[in-house]
């Protein structure tokens, strides 16, 4: 059912940036989901005003940061808004970054407390997702929420998590798009908006395991990187990039577009991405 109601694509950008306005223009272009990113927090007074400005689309976060909101607050605005907007709404959890948290402990453990805690209040397995990337974590995933949000990753990245998850749970992963056929300005672009994540040890952790060497992942990153990570370059060919995805197993895809004019680029890809799906 949260498959099938998220559909192929859909567009990731932080919480903030997103308007009922623009939700409701990326519903008319056919995207099925938009993920809140940039860790909304627990009161999630930003998916409301989004569901109520459209008719089916699915908002969903990616993440919440279980450091910063309490699963007790998150559990209550998870039932608010499922009152009102029935099945239309994916909680997505995830442990955020050491580097942001004073009082970081091993997230798996803290991860399991919090589901827990969503299960004794009453949220559903089905409704709530994980942010995961290593084998641990997927598994998780795969046995006490819906399925997987993973982040900064490749197809060969998903397709490993499929192999972890099986067949029955929701792979929804994040990917890049830079709308632009100078490959030079396009990795610029990308690097603005992905270096970044080269100083998160979780994000250089797992790009390791995906076969990055040093060289690569030592800021401001190389080429291969970013030719890895962002799907860049003509319509056609950001579509095709996009699509290795759904082959090497996902169910869904979330765009972040890294062009300023984002939904500029959106609209030139939706017919594309629409006809594939």
């Amino acid at each position: 059912m949260v498959v099938e109601s998220l559909g192929r694509f859909g567009v990731w950008g932080g919480y903030q940036a997103f308007t009922p306005e623009g939700v409701r223009e990326l519903e008319m272009l056919g995207f099925g989901a938009v993920w809140l990113g940039a860790s909304p927090p627990a009161e999630l007074l930003a998916v409301d005003s989004l569901l109520d400005a459209t008719e089916s689309i699915t908002v969903a976060t990616s993440i919440v940061n279980i450091w910063v909101a309490p699963a007790k607050q998150v559990a209550e605005s998870f039932h608010r808004i499922e009152a009102q907007f029935p099945g239309r709404f994916l909680l997505g959890i995830g442990a955020g970054h050491p580097e942001h948290t004073a009082a970081y402990r091993k997230p798996y453990d803290v991860l399991v407390e919090y589901l827990d805690e969503l299960d004794a209040a009453g949220v559903p397995v089905n409704r709530r997702a994980l942010a995961a990337l290593g084998p641990r974590v997927l598994n998780l995933a795969r046995d006490r929420s819906v399925g997987a949000l993973p982040y900064l990753v490749t197809p060969g990245h998903t397709r490993s998590a499929r192999a972890v998850l099986g067949s029955g749970a929701l792979l929804a992963t994040e990917h890049k798009v830079v709308l632009d056929g100078d490959p030079v300005r396009a990795r610029s672009i990308a690097r603005t908006r992905v270096e970044f994540y080269l100083g998160l040890r979780n994000y250089v952790s797992n790009l390791r395991r995906l076969g990055f060497a040093e060289a690569d992942l030592q800021k401001p990153g190389s080429d291969r990187l970013y030719d890895m990570l962002v799907a860049h370059g003509s319509p056609e060919l950001v579509a095709r990039c996009l699509d290795e995805h759904l082959d090497a197993g996902a169910d869904h895809v979330a765009l972040q577009v890294l062009n300023d004019d984002h939904l500029r680029a959106l609209r030139t890809l939706a017919p594309l991405l629409l006809k594939r799906s």
